[in-house]
């Protein structure tokens, strides 16, 4: 054998894996089809000195690993955008609202939205989020979309369009092809502290801090810890398993063999993978799972400008923007959702820039056209991604089944898309227990 352990991809998931591989013993070799370590995280400095980040962000109290890793590897945590002061805008074709209650809710709407949230969060708390499948009401909640039982619920229009405008700022697909039981899933996963009849998502659980020295930096530290085992612009064409012996065809022609395979590759190109001695029912399993398509705008001032209107740069959009944040001092973070993916590819690429700062500048005002820079990550069509977060439609969590997560050694897999909470938790959460199963395997 080449090695002992092969792991497929350097994202957060694979670099992960193969730190806790190496600092168990293993002899382990990381093949990355990029010329950089980091997946869907990545950076880049201004020339000032302060990091934009490109790619994954924030993390929450309840990302327990992650959080872990940031320690082990010395970086440390500050609180993200949750701390900036000010309020929340919601911008829409028909106005701009400030704070609480957005602008088209109307007499009973905040009263219904706080019973529907607490009725969600009762209902998330039947729910086991590592085995959503043996819910005894699995299959009416997993074919029911979340803006269905919102409605059954006797939620309003403007509740249901509250929860819509959530839902795409966080770049995952429509609640109205969302199954309910993946949501509750979500939801069980980092259920919250404190009175949860106010909301079903809370930033300060979920997005709460970020990495001082830039999330990337994680990756990257893994990375250059790792050194010549991860070995870049190695595209995996082909694997195939056995017992007596692992091979990973690279697109150069080379093999490499080893005894088992850690597979960190995100879903969608896991699809052209052509993968030999691992069971149907696994690999429709992983082939079953879909990724929100969905990009992300970064833009740099010099200033926080919004904070002169009394903002806090936090916004949900019903415009090609689903949402801004700030990410550093006078950074903003954009995602554009998969239902408006296409509305972006069709723009010119010359005219990108302009419109997606047309958007913010609706929100902050005229100084949004202006920035030192502005980036944008095409991650739902980039060949190496293929998405974004994992999307559950209607029926999709029985579909992919229990065996979700699962291992079938010496096959293992990790990634952001086999779920816990949160897709730099689940990355980093899913890698380093491959790597326990790999060692305990032998």
């Amino acid at each position: 054998m080449n090695h002992d352990v092969i792991v497929l991809g350097a994202g957060l998931a694979g670099l992960a894996a193969a730190w806790d591989l190496a600092a168990g013993g293993a002899d382990v070799l990381v093949a990355e089809a990029r010329g950089r370590a980091g997946g869907r995280v990545e950076q880049t400095e201004l020339p000032d000195g302060r990091l934009v980040q490109l790619g994954g962000e924030v993390v929450g109290r309840a990302h327990s690993a992650y959080l872990a890793l940031v320690a082990e590897l010395g970086l440390s945590l500050v609180p993200s955008y949750v701390a900036e002061p000010g309020v929340i805008a919601r911008a829409t074709p028909e106005g701009i609202s400030a704070g609480d209650p957005p602008h088209w809710f109307g007499p009973g709407d905040d009263t219904a939205h706080r019973r529907v949230s607490a009725a969600f969060a009762a209902l998330a708390a039947s729910v086991d989020p590592d085995d959503p499948w043996n819910h005894p009401e699995a299959t009416a909640l997993d074919g029911l979309s979340v803006a269905d039982w919102l409605r059954s619920e006797g939620a309003s229009p403007a509740v249901v369009r509250l929860w819509e405008i959530g839902q795409l700022a966080l770049a995952d697909g429509s609640y109205e092809r969302t199954s309910l039981l993946a949501a509750l899933r979500k939801h069980a996963a980092v259920p919250g502290e404190g009175d949860r009849s106010s909301g079903h998502y809370d930033y300060e659980d979920w997005e709460g801090l970020r990495v001082a020295e830039g999330s990337a930096t994680v990756a990257l530290r893994m990375a250059d810890a790792l050194g010549e085992r991860v070995r870049y612009g190695a595209p995996v064409e082909a694997v195939d398993i056995s017992r007596s012996g692992c091979a990973v065809r690279l697109a150069s022609g080379e093999t490499l063999t080893a005894r088992a395979v850690v597979s960190a590759l995100p879903v969608g190109p896991l699809r052209s993978v052509p993968i030999s001695g691992v069971s149907t029912e696994r690999l429709a399993s992983l082939h079953r799972q879909r990724q929100a398509v969905a990009a992300k705008f970064a833009a740099a001032y010099t200033k926080p400008f919004w904070r002169d209107s009394g903002l806090n740069g936090l916004s949900e959009n019903e415009g090609v923007l689903g949402s801004t944040w700030p990410q550093n001092e006078g950074v903003l973070s954009a995602l554009i959702p998969p239902e408006r993916y296409g509305v972006l590819l069709g723009m010119p690429q010359a005219l990108r820039e302009t419109e997606l700062l047309s958007d913010i500048a609706r929100l902050y005002g005229d100084e949004a056209h202006r920035p030192l820079g502005s980036w944008i990550r095409l991650w739902g069509t980039d060949p190496w991604t293929q998405g974004y977060v994992t999307q559950w439609t209607p029926g999709d969590v029985l579909a992919v089944g229990p065996l979700h997560g699962t291992h079938e050694p010496p096959f293992y897999v990790c990634g952001s898309d086999q779920w816990v909470a949160g897709y730099m938790e689940g990355a980093v959460r899913t890698g380093r227990a491959a790597a326990d199963e790999v060692l305990r395997h032998g």
